[in-house]
């Protein structure tokens, strides 16, 4: 295993939460020729999914928790990168040349407005109890707080978080993680972008000058750099692939660790006029999980509502995918976020849609009643390795190839700091962490449990070839 050195050329392959991070922290490391490639021109769409992105990390919001149960890798990894989401607000507030373009120092990357989970289970479900004892174990006393217990509702009180105990019209049982709360996740990568640009990365975002079409290589195992669809070739002595949903189909090693499955997502648009406005706020309301490990009648997630009105919501209790004949006769899933460009109200499994309608009519009825509809719906495109855990390592057998992928849907939050985990695999630094071991190349034992079930192909029940689409203004599909 060789490493690069510090002015060897390295090329990074997308650019979402993995790979801004990646090329930040080689930057900071002192590596000094590091070049991103990307197809989609996020200078001008400023990773706006309405003006067409369509990569997981193009969005208005994410999650950010501390809250893993008993997995203490993900819980340290948080606090971690908390420690930075508090740095960048801060350099934002301070101005001057930290400021994108189209930002001002009043914009904040992260809202501190606490992440619960939530369930309609009469007692509180083994995660939430195992956050609650592992934060506490770890010395965040007072930090989880069970939304039935009266001295907990006296701490949210105190910290000013009483109304994220119970954020919705109907009462349900769960934890307030009061070290998390929502990412904005637009900007947060927008300011990503320009700290990397600042910190002297390169960038190629363009639809044919940074899109990859292929490897070049020396000998079947060796990567010597890419091809873009401009015909050009860009020599590097090092390739990290982080291209998000695209990566199994681009790293076909993948197969039976990653794969690409679709989260289903609504956005409804509060009126600026409508009092919802403050009942949904940040100040108010919490980032939010409900049912999220149950079965497919639940896996839902939300938010506050943003600046402009919209409020949105996520379904993941079915990870959808869409199998397509790749050219080695295989069968891998592809991203297919609009059916038709610059679509608005996108079909979405309809069984998605049920679930997201039946749960607002239920615990967000308000909504309803003041005639606040689906005002947009997407598919996301999360890779999702089977057990949940991300894949950042070298690729088996292959000289000059890395992967930072299978986000598996929980990334996002560590945007400011898991590009410091990736340059210290790259480097062979701390190999021995129990994180980096839990995202090594790795193959499904037999026996061996999995939370997520790949390559099922188009025959699967999985498949959207196989599941009923509908749109959100289909008179079938209305509250």
């Amino acid at each position: 295993m060789t490493t690069p050195d510090k002015t060897s050329p390295i090329v990074i392959v997308g650019a979402g939460i993995f790979g801004l991070s990646t090329a930040i922290h080689l930057a900071q490391r002192g590596y000094t020729n590091v070049t991103v490639f990307d197809k989609q021109p996020y200078e001008k769409t400023l990773y706006s999914y309405t003006d067409g992105c369509d990569a997981a990390s193009a969005d208005i919001n994410k999650i950010i928790r501390s809250a893993y149960g008993s997995q203490i890798e993900y819980q340290d990894l948080t606090a971690e990168a908390l420690q930075t989401w508090n740095v960048w607000n801060e350099e934002l507030q301070r101005g001057g040349d930290a400021v994108p373009p189209g930002m001002t120092s009043a914009d904040v990357v992260w809202i501190n407005n606490g992440n619960i989970s939530l369930s309609d289970a009469d007692t509180l479900p083994a995660f939430e109890k195992a956050t609650v004892q592992s934060m506490e174990a770890a010395g965040h006393r007072g930090t989880q707080l069970i939304n039935n217990d009266e001295d907990h509702l006296r701490l949210a009180e105190q910290k000013g978080l009483a109304s994220a105990m119970q954020p919705f019209s109907k009462p349900a049982l769960g934890v307030l993680d009061t070290t998390g709360g929502t990412a904005i996740a637009d900007k947060a990568c927008r300011f990503a972008l320009h700290k990397a640009k600042t910190l002297g990365v390169r960038f190629v975002l363009d639809p044919k000058a940074g899109c990859f079409t292929a490897t070049i290589q020396n000998s079947p195992d060796t990567i010597t750099g890419i091809r873009t669809a401009d015909g050009k070739a860009h020599h590097a002595s090092m390739i990290i692939m982080a291209c998000g949903g695209w990566t199994p189909t681009l790293v076909p090693a993948l197969d039976g660790l990653a794969e690409t499955t679709a989260g289903s997502v609504i956005i409804l648009q509060i009126p600026a006029s409508s009092p919802l406005r403050q009942r949904f706020s940040p100040s108010r309301f919490p980032s939010w999980t409900f049912n999220m490990r149950a079965d497919a009648a639940g896996g839902l997630y939300g938010f506050p509502v943003d600046d402009n009105g919209y409020l949105k919501i996520g379904y993941r209790g079915t990870k959808y995918t869409n199998p397509r004949v790749q050219p080695d006769g295989r069968e891998r899933s592809e991203p297919v976020t609009r059916w038709t460009e610059g679509e608005r109200l996108a079909k979405i499994p309809a069984q998605a849609l049920a679930v997201c309608r039946g749960f607002l009519d239920e615990y967000l009825p308000e909504l309803g009643a003041e005639g606040i509809d689906v005002w947009l719906t997407r598919l996301c495109w999360y890779n999702d390795s089977y057990d949940n855990h991300y894949v950042i390592d070298r690729v088996r057998g292959t000289q000059g190839l890395m992967v930072a992928t299978a986000g598996s849907g929980h990334a996002f939050k560590y945007l400011p700091n898991i590009g410091g985990w990736v340059v210290d695999i790259m480097e062979g630094v701390g190999l021995d962490r129990p994180a980096v071991k839990a995202w090594r190349w790795r193959a499904k034992r037999e026996g061996e449990a999995a939370l997520n079930s790949l390559m099922e192909g188009s025959k699967g029940e999985r498949a959207l070839g196989n599941v009923p689409l509908i749109s959100a203004d289909a008179p079938n599909a209305k509250l």
